[in-house]
């Protein structure tokens, strides 16, 4: 498939963009690192080479209210924008184009010295904000304008104002937010004059010829939110203050409301983006799980966006616009919408990178130069790590013969993209089985190695990722097929009755609780999606927000844990509240601090609190964690080959496909 909108360039008068795809902003945690701004160069150079129409930065704050956390960036002084040259100048050398986010955090902003229109703390902050001062007020937008022109002389193309997403300025614009009494409160038209003010500002100091991005937020998905046509007022209004392009923003940080996660439909919102087309004439970015070229062409063809921006796609395969441009879509390396590696990242003050690409944001450091010494090797189990070390091991030139005992590739991704709202599973496999073929990896399926074939062949190494097994519980009654695990669930070697118990509460129980309330994924079928979470298409009320539809529950489900602690805590950090939202939606019932003591056919017998229960079900499900699959460990060891161990074989953790394809790319990187 060709991508003629796509990849069509977008004239904006003064310069030209080679193509509708933006590289949508991303905190990265290089921006603070030591040589980071090195690292960020080399990270920005990639994506721009690999031939993205447009990039734009993680935020940086105007001032030091503004910023994220104590020591987040920055842009206020005339010496510090030699930091930023050196990426702008990597990024021009690759033929690309950038633009600098300028993001003031409010009440959003990790620190004791916040500032916001009202102090008001927001529920996802420990900190209390100050209200701003009507000077302070006046001061931010200086700030605005002088970071802008300190941007414009570091090199970048533009500027993209955060607007959205709960930030100060989103803060300003919503009465959820301010509550002032002077000239930027009160009325709609008082509470916009910030962002006027602010492009205002920005377009003065910078001249004609420089991008101003406004990413406006046109979905705030929270009560007391933005109403359509104040949406649609705002925006006109953007465009005569000098806007070049309007980016969509969905969702505040603080909405119960998932709006990236995996389980979020493809181009779900672009909606909201097409339903301002007809109000203004600058071009309109579409954004938010747009994760292929096939989703961006189609919304841009049907006339929902001018643009489409894709932010964490560009984390997974720099070269993403490169093989849409050479029809190699099927190559792309796809963002999977896990949040693993990048937000849970960022959120937890650690550099991001990708679940399905380490190298992200690690450029300078993980690279598979060709190897000096090949060797040949066997890999033992093709689950994410061993395909990952198959194809990085090979590209560096390396013979790899792969073995898998079954008849396909994936490990426990198999199991995993059964679960509804996790299909995405399916493009990684996918991709690593191109990779397999365009690297000449000697992959055997139906086939287990043991000591019997490294005899027969010659190797100089093995790689044992031969994953995990479920861990099973030795209890009295346990023995009774009632009594399952959850592979045999996923797997369709087990009838599930109406009533099932479920034991453990990680990833998998809730997985698997999620697999047996859904009988029809709402991931696949979007308007069923928005219902299901309240999004009102028609947008009647402030905020887009309706009544979430009611669930009728197709099974009654007990998902039981023995910790005390709060029902998933060990889930993702910016995804786990989407897990358990879910459940309660399908009326789970969750019990903690549980002691299993037997099945029979009464139930299953717990105790809680030293009160014993009996839950009448038809099936108990073991969720109850995993055991390292090391059945052949010490027979390949005996061979006097080195062997190394990676993935679920190494540790047996929380299925962690992050862990498991970095330690991949790393051995492969080393060998």
């Amino acid at each position: 498939m060709s991508f003629p909108h796509l990849l069509e360039p977008l004239d904006l008068g003064f310069t030209q963009l080679k193509n509708r795809v933006l590289m949508g902003s991303m905190h990265t945690g290089l921006e603070e690192e030591k040589g980071g701004f090195e690292k960020l160069a080399a990270f920005y150079k990639e994506r721009a080479a690999g031939g993205v129409g447009l990039i734009v930065t993680g935020g940086i704050a105007p001032n030091m209210r503004g910023r994220l956390a104590p020591h987040a960036c920055q842009l206020s002084f005339p010496w510090q924008v030699s930091k930023h040259k050196i990426v702008t100048d990597a990024v021009h050398q690759a033929g690309g184009k950038i633009c600098m986010q300028i993001l003031h955090a409010g009440r959003y902003s990790y620190h004791p010295f916040s500032l916001a229109p009202s102090k008001i703390q927001a529920p996802i902050n420990p900190f209390k904000p100050s209200a701003m001062s009507s000077r302070q007020v006046l001061g931010t937008i200086k700030d605005y304008a002088s970071s802008a022109l300190l941007a414009h002389k570091a090199g970048y193309d533009g500027v993209e104002v955060m607007g959205s997403e709960g930030y100060l300025i989103n803060q300003f614009i919503c009465s959820r937010t301010n509550k002032r009494t002077d000239e930027w409160g009160g009325s709609y038209e008082n509470r916009i004059k910030f962002p006027l003010a602010i492009v205002k500002a920005i377009r003065e100091k910078v001249g004609k010829e420089f991008i101003i991005v406004f990413r406006l937020s046109m979905l705030d998905l929270v009560d007391n939110g933005s109403t359509w046509e104040e949406v649609v007022q705002l925006a006109k209004l953007l465009e005569q203050a000098g806007v070049s392009i309007i980016n969509t923003g969905i969702g505040w940080h603080e909405a119960r409301v998932p709006t990236i996660a995996t389980s979020v439909p493809r181009g779900a919102f672009a909606w909201v983006t097409e339903k301002l087309k007809n109000e203004v004439n600058v071009p309109l970015i579409a954004t938010n799980r747009i994760n292929t070229p096939e989703i961006g062409e189609q919304i841009i063809a049907s006339g929902q966006a001018d643009m489409v921006s894709m932010a964490r796609p560009f984390l997974a395969d720099a070269e993403f616009v490169n093989k849409a441009a050479a029809n190699q879509s099927n190559l792309i390396n796809t963002c999977i919408g896990c949040n693993q590696a990048c937000l849970d990242h960022t959120f937890s003050m650690k550099r991001a990178t990708c679940l399905v690409n380490p190298r992200a944001c690690y450029e300078t450091e993980i690279n598979f130069t060709p190897t000096k010494n090949k060797k040949r090797i066997a890999v033992m189990g093709a689950g994410p790590a061993g395909m990952a070390f198959s194809v990085y091991a090979a590209s560096r030139g390396h013979d790899v013969v792969l073995f898998e005992a079954k008849s396909e590739v994936g490990g426990q991704f198999n199991l995993a993209r059964k679960i509804p709202g996790k299909e995405e599973f399916n493009e990684t496999i996918r991709y690593f089985i191109n990779q397999i073929n365009i690297h000449h990896v000697d992959l055997r399926l139906n086939t287990k190695l043991d000591a019997n074939v490294l005899a027969q062949e010659k190797f100089d190494e093995v790689v044992i990722s031969s994953g995990v097994v479920p861990r099973d519980l030795k209890l009295p009654g346990f023995d009774d097929p009632r009594v399952v695990n959850y592979q045999q669930v996923l797997n369709g070697e087990v009838e599930i009755g109406q009533r099932v118990a479920l034991i453990g509460a990680g990833g998998i129980g809730f997985d698997m609780a999620h697999f047996l309330c859904e009988k029809e994924s709402s991931t696949l079928q979007p308007d069923k999606w928005l219902k299901q979470w309240g999004i009102d298409k028609s947008y009647q009320q402030a905020g887009g927000l309706t009544e979430e539809a009611e669930h009728t529950p197709s099974r009654e489900i007990f998902l039981l844990q023995r910790k005390t602690t709060k029902m998933g805590k060990g889930l993702g950090k910016t995804t786990g509240w989407i897990h358990r939202s879910v459940l309660k939606q399908h009326q789970v019932n969750m019990k903690t601090g549980v002691s299993y003591e037997k099945f029979d056919d009464q139930g299953l017998h717990i105790k809680i609190d030293d009160v014993t229960e009996i839950l009448a079900v038809d099936n108990v499900v073991l969720c109850a964690g995993q055991e390292s699959n090391r059945s052949l460990v010490d027979e390949m060891k005996a061979t006097g080959l080195p062997v190394h161990l990676i993935g679920g074989v190494d540790v047996a953790a929380e299925l962690d496909a992050k862990r498991a394809i970095r330690q991949g790319a790393e051995l492969a990187m080393s060998i």
